[in-house]
């Protein structure tokens, strides 16, 4: 995603850049407990069951293809070039969107290994902080990912696209190449987010670190399961 703002952050004050990365992190968490209060608000509330109903009678192309077109949808109007109000309707769009999508993986875990969900959990967020880490200690340029990840989000996207046509199961090696792809994502992002974005862009940076982490959380989640 590019930006037509004002100059990236890394040409800034070290006071405005830390304020910025402040913004950023601060939306992210934002996201991760606006996204954990929704599973449990539609579990409990008895909407993750009509969720559930509903596509268990439509096709998971036709499921995934939406979501991909309402996420383009929801990270485009959250470009600091349209108006504050309607960058957050992006992010809360972005993050209800997500919860959706996960309602039958979550519900499926939770009735074949109990307590698989909070370890998936735990390993995501110490694998973000792991990556972060990485990125501000090192200060690396990881621009270079980008081709990695454009070929390998439609390599994965293919191979979901024939396992629903022909209808196999991609298997465990997928879910282990996916969650490298999501930690490369969240390279990516952290790395472009600190050199290449404007101060005005921290609700696009904190959409497209979540994305990074929800990636991450799904298919460690999935790995986890398969191993039960």
């Amino acid at each position: 995603m590019s930006f037509s703002s004002s100059a990236p952050v890394a040409s800034l004050a070290a006071r405005e850049q830390g304020s910025f990365l402040t913004r950023v992190y601060a939306h992210l968490i934002l996201a991760v407990l606006l996204f954990v209060g929704l599973e449990v608000f539609f579990f409990r509330s008895g909407i993750a069951n009509t969720v559930l109903q509903l596509f268990s009678g439509v096709s998971w192309l036709v499921v995934l293809g939406g979501f991909m077109l309402l996420s383009w949808v929801a990270t485009l109007i959250a470009v600091p070039s349209v108006a504050r109000p309607l960058q957050y309707l992006g992010f809360f769009l972005y993050v209800l969107l997500q919860a959706l999508i996960t309602i039958p993986l979550l519900a499926a875990a939770e009735g074949a290994a109990p307590g698989v969900i909070a370890s998936a959990a735990q390993v995501t967020i110490g694998g973000f902080l792991l990556l972060t880490a990485v990125v501000v200690t090192t200060g690396k340029d990881f621009s270079f990912l980008r081709s990695f990840l454009i070929w390998g989000g439609l390599f994965g996207l293919a191979v979901i696209i024939c396992a629903v046509v022909f209808k196999f199961d991609p298997g465990t090696w997928f879910s282990v190449a996916m969650i490298v792809l999501a930690c490369g994502s969240v390279l990516y992002t952290t790395s472009n987010i600190m050199r290449g974005f404007p101060a005005n862009a921290d609700v696009a940076a904190s959409i497209q670190l979540f994305a990074g982490i929800a990636m991450m959380f799904w298919y460690v989640l999935r790995l986890f399961m398969q191993r039960r």
